[in-house]
């Protein structure tokens, strides 16, 4: 399965977590409830710093393109929080890519 699809894939699970159908769990020690279903969240962030540093971009360079600290996109690459699909989105579209969502 290529890129685009896991994207696709991913964003699916993501209104299927929202309706209930995907268990998600609440992280703690958070400042706000946060909730997230972690392995997919995991596998999603994995996919995104192997296209970035495939692209040979790094963290500073791609927080300059976005306008964000390079400790934003550094976080969110350790997993240290659930990033908001507005601020994933705004990487990827740095990168060159977008999501598309098709029916399975």
């Amino acid at each position: 399965m290529g890129f685009y699809e896991d994207m696709e894939k991913s964003l699916l699970e993501a209104i299927s977590m929202e309706k209930g159908e995907i268990p998600i769990v609440q992280k703690e020690d958070m400042p706000a409830p946060t909730y997230a279903a972690l392995e997919k969240e995991k596998k999603l962030i994995d996919e995104f710093t192997v296209l970035r540093k495939t692209l040979n971009i790094s963290q500073k360079e791609l927080a300059e393109r976005t306008g964000n600290r390079q400790q934003a996109i550094s976080r969110l690459e350790k997993k240290e929080n659930s990033p908001s699909l507005k601020f994933f989105l705004n990487l990827l579209n740095a990168l060159g890519y977008d999501l598309k969502i098709e029916k399975c």
